[in-house]
């Protein structure tokens, strides 16, 4: 018989009490009511053929082939020198946009004509995937990517090429907004997974400041096709008005002010998203839209804001209506033929429709953390998830039937690591093979050049993104119930604990072997109910209601959670808002 001290007894009176009290309150906690999207709703809950890729292989293999210089062969390697010594003193690197595309290489244009949107989403997929690109084969990379900063111009800000002008006059482009905005918010990213890279801060700085400046500028009229950097002035053009280019300012600006800590930051983001909410209708012109909605989010969650993000995810997903921007952009909600390809994004309206693989990637990026802040968008960015990493298989030619596709006779060229730009719903360029099929995995770019080769189709620009769902992403072993990392793009956060997504698109509750992501021993919290699930080990079972979701932090084992000001907290770090 084992003798208690009165001592003992108390403390496990108080413990049990403790205990009680606490079982008792996540209970009575009403558990999270979801806000339903529409075109998600409406998305297939099973979407068919169904096979999920390993997005996280996938993403290091096309590392490994797309920066080899040694490669040989027709085409190869994808990779060359940039001696020009644009903008820094330095050698920096390009990446083919396409395969095969004539414009570029170390012999045209003085190997200057490369993109910044290509090479900044090559380093972040592998960055994202474990990959340290400050220290590759003895280059680093990161640093190399610096001479994208357009000094020589007077921009200061991250701009898709070295020398704009080799980039205008090789490619037949104009100036564009989103290409000129997105490459800082990508440089932003990049410099959070790779730290302390020498002049990186400097950089963040000062294309902080331009950016406030601008929004400042702009004072809320964001009605134009592109902004002049270096002029300070809005420009209006036949490219669409892009007023969601208003979210790149938001979220260089939230970033910085997480990075840096200046007020100022925080005040301009908000600006910006003021901006961004006075349009009464979507404005989405390529990928910035949603990072409105997460931005928006964060700032309810962790400044009291009060920013619809339910307006802002629809607008992403409904898309544009307006005949002054890019009509028909949006997330498509389609079955073409036997595929299911619900999720991607792009023109639901070009062509019958006209998905592309980067801009579908890229959604992920900012609608996935998204839900740590708005934890009432789980069951909706769950939803979406599945069915976007199912369909984007359809954009890898080894994924989708010869007679699917534009090149199958080269697509070996691409070891099923490089994707084709987009997915059609049907040909409208002549060429037998394809006219009678549906969907069509195909290019965007023979257009580009005159006598351009077919195998431009094949895109490396677009697939250097595929790292954003191969961070994210992870199976279990139940089918089609994926775990989703909701800190992989979570950039300039606060303290977190791991955190995962994990949607049940069946109609019944389901058991998912939970592997735990720590090391040391957790506890599982489920945001969404409140609840503290058993956690047992490193494999623990998990019951899914149907139809719903659970979002689950792994907290130390030896903290105390309790709920605060209305958050709920282990020790001093927030892990439900």
């Amino acid at each position: 018989m084992v003798n208690y001290s009165k001592k003992s007894l108390l403390l496990l009176a108080l413990s049990i009490i403790i205990s009680v009290l606490f079982s008792y309150g996540c209970a009575n906690e009403k558990s999270t009511q979801q806000t339903s999207i529409d075109r998600i709703s409406a998305m297939p809950n099973d979407p068919q053929p169904y096979r999920m890729l390993n997005w996280h292989e996938l993403s290091k293999e096309f590392d490994k082939y797309v920066f080899d210089f040694e490669l040989e062969g027709e085409y190869l390697p994808f990779i060359w020198l940039d001696d020009s010594r644009r903008n820094f003193d330095q050698t920096t690197f390009g990446l083919y946009t396409a395969i095969g595309d004539v414009r570029q290489g170390a012999d045209k244009n003085n190997g200057e004509f490369h993109e910044a949107i290509g090479s900044l989403g090559a380093l972040l997929s592998a960055g994202l995937n474990g990959i340290d690109k400050t220290d590759q084969d003895g280059f680093n990379y990161v640093k190399m990517v610096q001479n994208y900063f357009n000094s020589e111009t007077g921009w200061n800000i991250m701009m898709n090429n070295t020398n704009p002008e080799v980039a205008m006059l090789g490619g037949g482009y104009a100036r564009d907004w989103w290409y000129d905005a997105f490459p800082n918010v990508l440089y932003y990213a990049v410099s959070d997974v790779f730290p302390d890279v020498e002049r990186a801060d400097s950089l963040l700085l000062i294309i902080a400041d331009q950016m406030y400046k601008a929004d400042s500028t702009l004072n809320g009229n964001y009605h134009y096709s592109f902004f002049d950097y270096s002029t300070m002035q809005g420009v209006k053009s036949h490219i669409p008005l892009q007023e969601d280019a208003a979210t790149a300012h938001a979220y260089v600006l939230l970033s910085a002010y997480q990075k840096f800590g200046d007020p100022k930051y925080l005040s301009g983001a908000k600006s910006a998203m003021d901006a961004l909410l006075s349009q009464k209708e979507s404005r989405f012109y390529e990928v910035l839209l949603p990072f409105g909605a997460y931005v928006a989010a964060r700032l309810n969650a962790e400044q009291q804001a009060q920013y619809d993000v339910k307006q802002i995810i629809d607008w992403s997903f409904d898309g544009t209506h307006a005949k002054d921007g890019r009509y028909g952009w949006g997330v498509i909600r389609d079955k073409w033929a036997d595929y299911d390809v619900s999720g991607l994004v792009g023109s639901w309206h070009h062509d019958g429709g006209f998905a592309f693989a980067m801009n579908t990637f890229d959604m992920a990026w900012p609608l996935v953390p998204l839900v740590r802040y708005a934890p009432q968008y789980a069951d909706a960015v769950g939803k979406w998830m599945l069915n976007a990493a199912n369909a984007a298989r359809l954009f890898y030619p080894h994924e989708i039937p010869d007679s699917n596709q534009w090149l199958p006779e080269k697509k070996a060229i691409t070891r099923n690591v490089i994707a084709y730009e987009g997915l059609k719903k049907t040909n409208h360029v002549p060429k037998a093979s394809v006219d009678n099929a549906t969907p069509v995995a195909v290019g965007d770019g023979p257009l580009w050049v005159e006598g351009q080769p077919d195998e431009s189709v094949f895109s490396i620009y677009g697939s250097a993104h595929a790292g954003i769902f191969g961070a994210i992403i992870r199976e279990t072993n139940v089918p089609k119930i994926l775990k989703l990392d909701c800190l992989a793009t979570d950039f300039y956060r606060n303290a977190a604990y791991p955190t995962y997504l994990i949607y049940n698109p069946y109609k019944t509750e389901k058991t998912i072997d939970y592997q735990v992501a720590a090391k040391e021993s957790v506890k599982l919290f489920d945001v969404l109910s409140k609840q503290e699930l058993t956690a047992e080990g490193i494999h623990n079972s998990i019951q899914i209601p149907a139809l719903s979701s659970r979002l689950i932090v792994e907290v130390p084992a030896d903290l105390k959670i309790q709920k605060k000001n209305g958050q709920w907290l282990a020790g001093d770090v927030i892990i439900a808002f």
